[in-house]
């Protein structure tokens, strides 16, 4: 897929049909692609949600119509979607910096907030490091969770991190680690395909099913809450994470839409991405995590 095709078409259907009750699935649709995978590509491309794009746009536009206008704030209000004048005034004060009233009264200067217009800018001496691999099928066993779409790429979410957190605190990866041997405990963070319609996504916290993984017994993994997780073979794009939390990771898939797509000829693909954090002494200085992203040729 063009992502930056798909953005820009994304936006002209936003501002054509911006008064309207739309969100950021109805945009998916749209363009044809998963609400997750929308959601995170716009995210990645534009550094915010679609949902937050449209927000802002209104009340850009309630702006200008409030100064420019004798309409009643009430009718705005309505006009730019929201149901009180309360909620209005709240959004309205939260993005200009001062309520609709007193941006009516006096000559205040507010926030303008302009369609957005996606390019792709090449820029030299930049190193974007890489390999391309190409996989088999894989198994993995992972305690797993399913999470909003809308937490993609949002500051101010910590639920997978939360998530991360509760599993080490209770051990609740035990049983796993105990079928690897010391040193050889990598871990994977596991994130679903994308799914037309869905309004979730699952992400799995486990490890790799080899051979130096020990005999288990199928049953008894997903009675004790885990699930087996198959991926079929692919061609994965592979970068190496440095950094001390999720800021790098955020950044390499900023890289992956931005840099990435539009120079190499390569397309995202739907199937399994997932981070690997290593275990044992080969563990490379700084290194976070490694980033498995699928694509395919276009």
């Amino acid at each position: 897929m063009e992502w930056i095709a798909t953005i820009q078409k994304a936006i002209t259907y936003m501002e054509d049909h911006i008064l309207e009750e739309i969100n950021y699935e109805d945009v998916a649709k749209h363009v044809h692609t998963s609400s997750y995978e929308f959601h995170r590509a716009f995210s990645f491309l534009t550094g915010m949600t679609a949902n937050t794009y449209i927000r802002n746009r209104r009340l850009s536009m309630a702006g200008k119509e409030i100064m420019s206008s004798d309409e009643k704030i009430t009718d705005i209000a309505l006009k730019y979607g929201y149901e009180t004048p309360a909620s209005f005034t709240k959004a309205f004060t939260r993005f200009h910096g001062i309520s609709p009233k007193t941006a009516r009264q006096e000559a205040n200067q507010l926030v303008l907030f302009n369609p957005i217009a996606i390019k792709l800018s090449v820029e030299g001496g930049k190193s974007m490091d890489y390999r391309i691999v190409q996989t088999e099928q894989k198994r993995f066993i992972a305690l797993t969770r399913s999470f909003r779409n809308e937490i993609i790429n949002d500051d101010d979410n910590h639920e997978i991190p939360d998530f991360w957190a509760e599993c080490n605190a209770n051990s609740l990866l035990g049983p796993l680690l105990m079928l690897r041997e010391d040193g050889k405990r990598d871990l994977y963070g596991l994130c679903t395909p994308t799914t037309e319609g869905s309004e979730t996504f699952d992400y799995g916290i486990g490890i790799i099913v080899d051979d130096e993984t020990a005999k288990y017994d199928v049953c008894e993994i997903e009675k004790a809450g885990f699930k087996i997780w198959d991926v079929e073979p692919g061609t994965y794009v592979v970068f190496e994470c440095y950094g001390e939390d999720g800021d790098c990771i955020s950044k390499t898939w900023e890289m992956f839409y931005k840099e990435f797509l539009p120079q190499t000829g390569f397309e995202s693909s739907e199937q399994t991405d997932y981070e690997i954090y290593f275990d044992g002494p080969n563990q490379k200085s700084g290194l976070m995590c490694e980033l498995w992203i699928p694509v395919k040729k276009k």
